[in-house]
């Protein structure tokens, strides 16, 4: 089982899990939606990594982080990863959530783990 490390903004692991989906079900680079407990929350895998983030885009009110396209920054000389919304073109840390375009700005990060080649996430409270 693979524990993705949780944020101050993230579900906490001791709160129930839910299956959203295979691994091999979202393509590498890619994102998905899943609908938990009456949530959309966008879930990427990039790098061998699993990361879920709230899905709507807060400066347009739309649910498309998932359909976002993915990539890489450097902050500090450490290479992170991100994912751009597909409308303007705002972008936002896969781990932590914040804007990288606006300080203050951030969507919910979920905590995640893969077991068994299924992507868990922490279900809403």
């Amino acid at each position: 089982m693979t524990l993705t490390p949780a944020h101050p903004t993230a579900v906490s692991p001791t709160l129930p899990w839910t299956r959203v989906c295979a691994v091999s079900d979202i393509l590498p680079g890619t994102g998905v939606c899943a609908l938990i407990d009456g949530q959309q929350v966008a879930v990427f895998h990039v790098a061998g990594r699993v990361y879920a983030l709230g899905n709507l885009d807060p400066f347009t009110g739309v649910s498309v982080l998932s359909r976002g396209l993915t990539g890489s920054y450097t902050r500090n000389g450490q290479t992170r990863l991100k994912v751009a919304s597909p409308l303007l073109k705002h972008t936002f840390d896969l781990e932590t959530g914040e804007s990288l375009d606006t300080p203050g700005v951030r969507v919910p990060v979920y905590a995640t783990r893969t077991e068994g080649g299924d992507v868990w996430t922490g279900s809403l409270a």
